[in-house]
């Protein structure tokens, strides 16, 4: 029993003295705990809204100041016509309209009954019914108070106000136009970079790595010719996810072709640069697929705005999550399937893609040569 104990013992101590394991059984939860506490929530906060007001009477004006007051919206644009709304839904700068008419006060008081128009951004069906239900909350808080306060100055009818709400480019709420880009999303950035995390590691661990060492072919090649035939197989996975999209669960496509396997070629290049980047660094392939799968899966889920609204996340998750490829991807499969937008619209996504497969690629040249030195 003495022997056993102290076999146990030293399994302890050896536990102990490796770092990696402590840090994966007590680091990991903590991590975990700590993101899943912060981000797994359906609640929206400080979402960006445009309100298009041509009255600016004090009842409209009480009206946007109470949701603005209430912390689940921050208006991000006052529009002067009916034609900005469109734009500024194209560009993804706001989730949701309001839009008052431009006699909304005076109809209040003299007839008791206004309409209010509110325009959510249905590429996100959650979301933007999330964001209709505040609205549509305050709005009657609202009616209740402004009621109060009529009633108090003078014997008149209770008002009403009826609010309209609209869904654009996604009428029927459709949970399908958040989940194939986001599930084509997760899947190009796992199958690319985990099968890439693991070609230089096969290389060390078979002992080959030595052949390509002594070679003619520059380290940048090098690097470049393991990626070129993963990153015609995930093109084809590409193809497959949209046709499937498109035929099976009527996914719409209103913009370009050409430009949705443009930047569908642009991420995987991103995702393979970084699998290359962790084949670099890994000694072997259990703890290449390791770290890609560990590394990039969760915040690809969690951080991306994938499930959760990034605009619930504290600050701090939201700028880790804009270091993530599959936070710049997903509003360029929504603009160009959904929204129909070019690269007009999404410019400032493609140039962040574009940064990052540069970065990635210069990093992986820089661990390859250290090799050869």
């Amino acid at each position: 029993m003495n022997r056993f104990f102290a076999f146990v013992l030293k399994e302890f101590r050896h536990i102990y003295r490796d770092r990696r394991t402590m840090l994966i059984l007590f680091g990991m939860p903590v991590v975990q705990v700590l993101l899943f506490g912060f981000v797994l929530t359906n609640e929206v906060k400080d979402a960006n809204i445009a309100v298009l007001d041509p009255s600016k009477d004090p009842a409209s004006i009480r009206l946007t100041n109470k949701l603005v007051s209430s912390g689940y919206f921050r208006v991000a644009a006052n529009l002067q016509s009916p034609e900005q709304l469109e734009p500024a839904f194209r560009n993804g700068s706001i989730k949701l309209a309001l839009v008052f008419p431009p006699d909304f006060g005076h109809t209040l008081d003299h007839e008791g009954t206004a309409k209010i128009q509110l325009i959510g951004d249905a590429s996100d069906p959650n979301t933007a019914t999330t964001l209709i239900n505040y609205a549509n909350a305050i709005i009657l808080n609202f009616q209740q108070e402004y009621a109060q306060s009529s009633l108090g100055a003078q014997q008149a009818p209770q008002p009403m106000i009826l609010a309209e709400s609209r869904m654009r480019y996604n009428p029927e709420e459709k949970a399908v136009f958040n989940f194939v880009p986001g599930v084509m999303t997760l899947i190009l950035m796992l199958v690319s970079a985990m099968m890439t995390s693991i070609t230089l590691a096969r290389e060390k661990e078979m002992g080959t790595m030595e052949v390509l060492l002594v070679s003619p072919l520059k380290p940048l090649q090098i690097v470049l010719g393991k990626t070129a035939p993963y990153l015609a197989l995930s093109f084809l996975n590409a193809v497959l996810v949209v046709l499937i999209g498109m035929l099976v669960f009527g996914m719409p496509m209103r913009g370009s072709f050409l430009l949705l396997g443009f930047e569908c070629f642009l991420y995987m290049f991103v995702a393979l640069s970084l699998g290359i980047l962790i084949s670099t660094r890994a000694q072997t392939q259990m703890a290449a697929l390791f770290v890609s799968a560990l590394s990039l899966m969760m915040p690809t889920i969690v951080l991306s705005g994938f499930i959760f609204p990034r605009e619930s996340m504290p600050v701090f998750l939201q700028a880790v999550g804009t270091a993530f490829p599959a936070t710049w991807f997903i509003p360029i499969v929504k603009g160009v399937m959904i929204k129909g937008v070019g690269l007009s619209y999404l410019w400032k996504e493609t140039l962040v893609l574009v940064g990052m497969a540069v970065v990635f690629i210069g990093v992986s040249v820089r661990n390859f040569k250290s090799r050869l030195e």
